[in-house]
Order: C-alpha cells, then structure tokens, then sequence
C-alpha cells in the first residue's frame, strides 16, 4: 500500500476554525479529484490539521506518478510517504526504523518524534529516548540534535501498529483552488505570463487564459501549449477556459492612426478594454498581467497609470517587482523556461522612440482617431474555448499533420514527453529507433537531426504531438508526422 501525509499550507493552519474547514474540503476533494485518474479507489482522509492519501497499490510507477502530481496541487507545503507497519515490542520498532533510516544518518544530525495513541508500556518521550540512543549507537558518525537536525524520523504508535515517515517531499504551498474566486491571466506565450499565471494558481485562484494574436495560426498554438501545460500541471482540479482574440486588425488600425511614441501605451489600453468585457461576460472580476516595472517603455509607473486608467476592472500584476532573471528562474523552475524561449515574438507595435511617461489627455486624443467598430468586430469575434477541448482543437487546427498508428520501416520517433514523464512509462519499440526529445526542446533541437529523416512526434494523449508537429510545419519542416498506436 502507497501512503502519504499531507501538510497543509502554514497560512490554512492560521485561519479561523471555519475558513480552515473549508479550505481542507477543499484540498480534499481536489485530491481526490486528480489521483482518481491514476486509481479509482484512492481514499483520502480529511484529518483538520492533516490530510492522508492511501491507495492498496505499491508499484513504483504509481509513486512516482502520485509524487509528481501531489507536488503539483496548490494548498499542499509539504508531503510524507508512510509506512504502516506491525510492531511486538519497542525494540522491534527500532530495529524496523533503523533497517529504513541507517544508511541516510552517516554523518547526519538527527531526532526522533514520537506521537502514540493506545496503552504500551512505554512512553512518548521514553519511545523517543530508546530509538534514537540505539540509532546513535548503530551510526557511529551520527548526532543527536534536537534542535534543525538533518533528519527529523517522526513515528505514530496507534495500538498495535506505528507509521513510519520514510521520506518528506516538498509541495507547492499556496491556497487550495478555487478558494480565491477566479481571474483571467493575458498570456502570450512568454515568460512573464506564464509565470504570473503559475502565482494566481499559486494563491488559490482558479486561473482563465486570454490570449491576443498578433501571430496567426502558429503563435495560438505554442500559446496554447503554455496554457495547457499549466493547467494539466497546477490545477488539473478544475476546469477553465482558454480565450482567443484575433488582435491583428486592431494593430493594423493603431499603426495607421496613432502617433509612434504613445503606439505602445494605446496597443495595451486597447487589449485591457477588450480584457474587461471578456472578462465581464465570463463573470470575472479581475486581470492579470505579467507586467514588471521598467522592463519594457510601457512598463513604467506612468504609462501604467494611463494603462489602468482604461477600465474599472481590478488588473493583478503579480511580478511588478521581479527582475527579469528571477522571472526567467521561475519559469525553469516550473517547466516553461524552454518552450517559452523558443516562443517567438509578437511584438505588435515597435516604435523607434516609445514615450516613458504617456499624458493621458494625449493618449486619449490619439487613441480617439482609432475606429470603434474595429474594437467592437475583434471582441465579437472573440473564441472561448474550455482548455479540456484543446486536444480537440488541435486535432481540427493540424488535421493537415498526417497521423499514423502503424510506422513505416525507417521512422523515427520522437518521444516529446516531459523527461518524469517518459521516464516513469519509457516508450520501448523494438523495431524503430526513439529519440527522447522533451516537447519544451524540440523547436531548437529538431533542427539539428538529420532532415534526410521521417520524424512522428508522440505524446501519451496526442494533444502535445499534434501541436508540435503543427508549429514544425510552420516552421518550414515537412517531415514530420504524429506516431499515435
């Protein structure tokens, strides 16, 4: 049997009573929502200050597979695995705690935490004494240190049996989804945006996609890649939408009509009033952006002021303070770092000498001599998607990408999986030659095999295959299929 203890978020824990309730219901079901995927009987108990996780199977694919995902669910500071074992007398239990914890106390500091419940002829504090003296001794080069020590071995004694915590994962933290309401994060297929995105999750808000292309068929489909990785990764629990604006006859508009210098600073109050009334019409009260202070002329105190002056909407800037190397480390951290460095850039509107501190009565008078109607067609025009029905819509955006379920002799595949991934489930042909390439690398790396090759892209589902053959295609490559047994 797998199981694992979770620990909740510091800032649940301080709640009040009730709020605690419910954001544990929360963590709760969003638990059992996403591991039903790997068994339908996973039990998850509510404990108030703790959750647990058990299912009967123990294979070591399972783990891995609970593991990445429970790292992954907002709400969740830090995971145990546990082992529930029998137990005759304390001795016994320390001969079982030492076969699982001698080899990682080699010249480690340690303590032994002890919780029991039940009647024994021993005592917490004495349990605590009498397997940390016998380790100490067994482990020459090992400490005791009550206080930060290396390793903390923490047992439960319930009646006849003691649960062992063998090894302690890190989570995510933040609050459960949907604690926090839900906002719609601008995202356009950069680091930025994704990683502001990836902090609204972070804080428990069920996070929507809009998305403004200025790039045509291929730039929405990296987009969309960005978006549904993030929500398969960090909020699997809960459906979102994922919204797309064809902005480029709004761009063709502004570069004929407005002024150079304020061409930046109009581009962005246009996309928040179409932002607003998306929004409005999905019952959303806020925006979020992935804008930081000075890193682009748009970007400074003022312009943003006259940015915001745009709309009554509350617009969320989650990385106003980051520095651009930070965001770029986030985005690593959270697995988007490469698939969004190949992203290439929209920018829209480029002006030689964009103003740094736009006057609004300026931007409103120059913004004037744009069209409304164009505003009005780009919004009407607007395509809402729920981020489940991608795959979908990749299946009708690259029906031109031929999909085979039978190989031809001399193909190669190509396994786009994420390493964890294809590690956990290693794709094993024996009569065809697999090349593991992570989907977030294969835009820089597909142009270095060799071309003379026919190359099929497979992914367990099919969703990220189809979109990255779709965006090779565009790219200029026609060797290149889907490979779905």
């Amino acid at each position: 049997m797998l199981e694992f203890i979770i620990k909740l978020h510091p800032e649940i824990s301080i709640k009040s009573k009730s709020v605690r309730k419910r954001q544990t219901l929360l963590l709760e079901r969003n638990i059992r929502t996403i591991l039903k995927q790997l068994d339908e009987q996973v039990l998850v108990t509510n404990n108030f200050d703790h959750l647990t996780v058990s299912i009967e199977s123990s294979c070591d694919s399972l783990r891995s597979q609970m593991i990445e995902l429970l790292a992954c669910i907002p709400g969740i500071v830090a995971f145990s695995q546990m082992q529930s074992l029998g137990f005759s007398d304390l001795h016994d239990i320390f001969l079982q705690v030492a076969t699982v914890y001698q080899a990682q106390l080699s010249g480690k500091t340690f303590c032994v935490r002890v919780r029991r419940q039940g009647t024994h002829s021993f005592s917490s504090l004495e349990a605590e004494r009498y397997i940390g003296g016998g380790l100490n001794q067994l482990v020459s080069s090992a400490k005791v240190q009550l206080k930060k020590p290396d390793i903390t071995i923490k047992l439960e004694i319930k009646q006849d049996k003691f649960l062992l915590v063998t090894e302690t994962f890190a989570g995510m933290g933040g609050f459960p989804l949907p604690s926090q309401s839900d906002v719609l994060s601008l995202i356009s297929g950069g680091y930025d945006s994704a990683v502001a995105s990836y902090f609204m999750i972070r804080k428990g808000l069920r996070t929507h996609y809009l998305f403004f292309n200025l790039g045509g068929a291929a730039h929405e489909a990296g987009v969309r890649e960005i978006a549904f990785y993030l929500w398969q990764k960090y909020s699997l629990s809960h459906r979102v939408k994922f919204v797309s604006v064809d902005f480029a006859p709004m761009v063709a508009e502004i570069l004929e009509k407005v002024d150079s210098g304020l061409m930046g600073v109009v581009l962005k109050r246009m996309m928040m009033r179409a932002a607003s009334q998306v929004a409005a019409s999905l019952d959303i009260k806020a925006i979020v952006t992935g804008e930081s202070i000075g890193q682009v002329a748009s970007q400074t105190i003022t312009n943003l002021a006259a940015i915001d002056r745009v709309t009554e909407t509350l617009i969320l800037r989650p990385l106003i303070y980051q520095d651009k190397q930070e965001i770029i480390d986030i985005a690593r951290k959270i697995g988007v770092e490469e698939l969004a460095r190949t992203m290439p850039e929209y920018c829209g509107v480029i002006s030689k000498s964009p103003t740094v501190n736009a006057v609004l009565a300026e931007v409103e008078a120059t913004e004037a001599n744009c069209d409304p109607a164009v505003l009005a067609e780009v919004i009407a025009s607007t395509k809402v998607l729920d981020i489940r029905t991608i795959e979908y819509q990749a299946e009708q955006q690259a029906r031109t990408v031929a999909t085979e379920e039978v190989l031809p002799t001399d193909a190669i595949v190509l396994d786009i999986r994420a390493p964890d991934e294809a590690e956990a489930k290693p794709l094993q042909l024996l009569s065809h030659q697999v090349l593991e390439i992570p989907f977030f690398r294969l835009a820089t790396k597909f142009p270095e095999l060799d071309q003379s090759k026919q190359y099929y892209c497979y992914c367990e589902r099919g969703v990220m295959s189809r979109l990255q053959a779709l965006l090779l295609q565009e790219m200029g490559f026609s060797n290149v299929a889907v490979y779905r047994p």
